[in-house]
């Protein structure tokens, strides 16, 4: 038997799956994550806001965020938002961080002031050290 179909029914093992069923699930997934993938890779990017909103939004991150994450954006109250801090972190959860908030934690929503688009653009810039 091949490693890969060894790990395959180890992994099977007592979920009531085949390696058949199992492998043609793989096959059905990864066609679908590759046409994901195709897709995002072929739209073209979101349009950054206009440059009157960059300043909007660069100058709310400095002050507003920076009156919990520090002004130098260093970390205070909350954490570090510099790129190494930011590095390995995915857009897509730091822009739900940015638009809902994390409950139970003094990080507001902000998705009443900041667009998706805008918040995506904002993590952009962190990662990037504005």
């Amino acid at each position: 038997m091949a490693r890969a179909d060894h790990d395959l029914t180890k992994a099977l093992r007592g979920s009531g799956k085949t390696c058949e069923s199992a492998r043609h699930q793989s096959r059905r997934l990864g066609f679908a994550s590759a046409l994901v993938l195709s897709l995002a890779i072929g739209s073209p990017a979101l349009a950054a806001p206009p440059a009157e909103r960059q300043a909007e939004l660069i100058h709310r991150l400095k002050h507003d965020c920076g009156s919990c994450h520090g002004m130098t954006l260093k970390g205070g109250l909350g954490p570090s938002l510099l790129p190494q801090a930011l590095a390995g972190k995915p857009n897509d959860a730091l822009v739900e961080v940015i638009l809902y908030g994390l409950p139970g934690t003094p990080m507001p929503p902000w998705n009443f002031e900041i667009r998706e688009d805008e918040a995506d653009w904002l993590v952009e810039r962190m990662k990037e050290g504005l």
